[in-house]
C-alpha cells in the first residue's frame, strides 16, 4: 500500500510540477484581507543649498525655537528664499502650520509683489491657506481684493469668515457693507441647539454689527433703530449701539439701558420725519 501511494504522489508531481504537498498555505486574498499600510516616506532634502536647508526646516519645524530660527533664516535670505516658500506653499506634504507660515513669510519677504500670487490661494481647497492668504493681504493693505473678501464672507469655514469680515472691516471697505449686512441673513452663522431645536447667534453675528459702525452703513440704520428697542437683541445691546453712535454721530446718554433706549427711539422718530 505504501509503495501505491508513493507511486501515486510522483505521478502527481510529474503531471503537476508547482504543486507541493508540503506547501503552507497561502494568505486570503479579497475582500477581507487587509491591506498593509503604507509607510510615508520623508522627502529627501539637498541641504547643501539653501532651498533644501529651508525645506528640510519647514518640514521638521516642531518647536518655537526651531520655528523662530527658520523665520529669521529666510527673513535674512530675502528673495532668495522665494522658491522655497512657494514649493511648501503649493505641496501637501507639509504640515498645514508651515504652509501657512511660508504664505506668510512670502508677504514679509516680497511685500505688495506678492499679494498677485498670494490672492490666488483664497481659492484654494485648504482653509488653513484660504485663512493664511486673507492674514497676509491684510497685513499688506491690499484693498483691490475686497471682491474677493466679500465671497469669502460665505465660506465654509467659521474661521475663514471671520478675517474676510475683519479685512473688510479694518481695510475701511465700504462698498461691501451690503455685503457683511448680508451675514446676519445667513443661517452659517447661527447654531441649533440639539435638544430646543432653536437657533442662536454666533459670535460673528455681533462682529457683522460693529462692523455697519465701522463701515458707516447708513442703510443699517432703520433696522438697528428697531433692533435696539427689542428685548431679543439685548445680547447685542453695546453692538447695535456701537454702529447707532457711529453711523449717526450722536452719543447717548449716561444710565441704564432704558434711558438708552429712549434716546435712540427719539433719534429714529427724528430719523423718520426728516
Amino acid at each position: 500500500m505504501k509503495l501505491i501511494l508513493r507511486i501515486f504522489s510522483l505521478t502527481l508531481l510529474l503531471l503537476f510540477p508547482s504543486l507541493h504537498l508540503n506547501a503552507a498555505p497561502t494568505k486570503a486574498v479579497g475582500k477581507n484581507a487587509k491591506a498593509e499600510p503604507v509607510k510615508k516616506i520623508a522627502p529627501k532634502f539637498d541641504r547643501t543649498t539653501l532651498k533644501g536647508q529651508l525645506l528640510s526646516g519647514f518640514y521638521h519645524t516642531n518647536t518655537k525655537k526651531q520655528t523662530a530660527l527658520l523665520k529669521k533664516k529666510i527673513i535674512k535670505a530675502g528673495s532668495k528664499s522665494v522658491p522655497a516658500l512657494v514649493e511648501v506653499m503649493k505641496k501637501k506634504v507639509y504640515p498645514d502650520k508651515s504652509r501657512w507660515l511660508a504664505t506668510l513669510l512670502l508677504g514679509r519677504v516680497m511685500g505688495k509683489k506678492s499679494a498677485p500670487y498670494i490672492a490666488k490661494f483664497m481659492d484654494h481647497p485648504s482653509w488653513v491657506l484660504r485663512m493664511a492668504a486673507l492674514k497676509t493681504l491684510l497685513a499688506l493693505k491690499q484693498t483691490k481684493y475686497g471682491g474677493y473678501f466679500a465671497k469669502l464672507l460665505k465660506d465654509k469655514s467659521f474661521i475663514v469668515r471671520t478675517q474676510a469680515l475683519d479685512n473688510i472691516r479694518l481695510l475701511g471697505l465700504t462698498k461691501y457693507a451690503p455685503h457683511v449686512w448680508s451675514m446676519l441673513y445667513d443661517k452659517k452663522n447661527y447654531y441649533e441647539n440639539k435638544k430646543t431645536k432653536i437657533s442662536k447667534r454666533t459670535n460673528l453675528i455681533k462682529s457683522a454689527v460693529t462692523a455697519m459702525g465701522d463701515l458707516k452703513f447708513q442703510k443699517a440704520k432703520d433696522p438697528l433703530f428697531k433692533m435696539i428697542q427689542k428685548k431679543r437683541y439685548s445680547d447685542m445691546f453695546n453692538e447695535i449701539e456701537y454702529s447707532l453712535e457711529k453711523i449717526t454721530g450722536k452719543r447717548s446718554p449716561k444710565g441704564n439701558r432704558q434711558i438708552k433706549r429712549m434716546f435712540w427711539k427719539k433719534q429714529g422718530l427724528a430719523a423718520l420725519s426728516i
